[in-house]
């Protein structure tokens, strides 16, 4: 039987989502395999955050360590060499955290490899079929892992599903003895904290986002009048910021803000999956875009094949008239 061993990443005493996501992606992989939820960290916040776990998995692996207070991957993958079965199918999320950590975790552990996974075909004696996007999300490609000795996996954050919890009542196994020697070249220096700008768009329940389709930086006036409309607030993709038509506060992605709002209106966003990895909750996605093969369409709740610059008048008005 496969075993299937999950890291859990974690900010303060928060969990990611990506937490919840891992549950639904190990039954695609293997349904009957047991999945163990793994933690590195420091004292009273890996305590609490292993705990809450225990809501979502059987089975929660903690390694408590003074040099695992920030997350270096160096630090972290000798750790995890000494505490995790060789042959396991170990996930992580695919972010700059994950992309660190994950292959030199597999030469460690001479297993197979394999990256920014969408989803699963399922198991076959020992090989697995795992799908990526390519080209931005306009390819899918299917790829076979012979997971025999084992696999790592780098999971894209927000393409499965988060499972309730659902009082799985599980249990805390402390490992920190098993760590080993933790010393490496790598040393955590300081946290810097990104400026807040003038809005914060991780409170806002609602966000008009846009991306190219934009056009011109004065028609960004059109975006915040049905954001005035609709009491929300305007967001955008990374082209927005790198154009210096928006502040870097307001960009949502996997290098910009991570957000969780009720409701997210894509508006002439490509939908990259750098752009998605930043929006989480399972809000209810809106999409306008002039084409129809965006992958933004892909997980949409409603696409509209539109022009922005039409559309957006138009809905500004209806909302008004209401």
């Amino acid at each position: 039987m496969t075993a299937i061993y999950a890291y859990i990443p974690f900010v303060g005493e928060t969990a990611s989502d990506i937490a919840a996501e891992y549950l639904t992606a190990a039954k695609k992989i293997d349904a009957s395999a047991p999945v163990t939820a793994v933690l590195t960290g420091s004292e009273e916040a890996l305590n609490k955050v292993a705990e809450e776990m225990t809501n979502l998995y059987t089975e929660v692996i903690k390694i408590d360590h003074a040099d695992l207070a920030y997350p270096n991957a160096e630090v972290v993958r000798k750790a995890l060499v000494n505490t995790i079965p060789a042959d396991a199918v170990f996930l992580a999320p695919h972010d700059t955290f994950g992309m660190d950590l994950a292959p030199g975790l597999s030469v460690k552990m001479d297993s197979g490899y394999a990256a920014d996974l969408v989803d699963f075909d399922g198991l076959d004696d020992s090989t697995l079929t795992a799908v990526r996007q390519e080209l931005g999300g306009a390819v899918s490609t299917h790829v076979t892992i012979d997971i025999s000795q084992g696999a790592v996996l780098t999971v894209r954050p927000g393409s499965f599903a988060p499972v309730e919890e659902g009082g799985a009542g599980g249990t805390v196994v402390d490992k920190s003895s098993d760590a080993g020697d933790l010393s490496v070249k790598r040393k955590f220096i300081e946290v810097v904290v990104a400026e807040v700008g003038d809005v914060d768009i991780t409170k806002s329940d609602v966000l008009i986002s846009i991306g190219r389709g934009i056009e011109d930086e004065d028609n960004i006036e059109v975006a915040q009048e049905l954001a005035e409309a609709m009491n929300a607030v305007v967001s955008c993709s990374r082209p927005i910021v790198d154009a210096k038509w928006l502040e870097k506060s307001r960009q949502v992605g996997t290098s910009g803000q991570t957000v969780k709002p009720k409701v997210y209106m894509a508006m002439g966003i490509s939908g990259s999956f750098q752009h998605l990895g930043g929006i989480k909750g399972n809000p209810f996605i809106v999409a306008v875009n002039k084409n129809p093969k965006a992958p933004i369409f892909q997980v949409a709740d409603v696409g509209i094949v539109e022009d922005i610059l039409d559309f957006m008048p138009e809905l500004t008005d209806a909302i008004k008239d209401l």
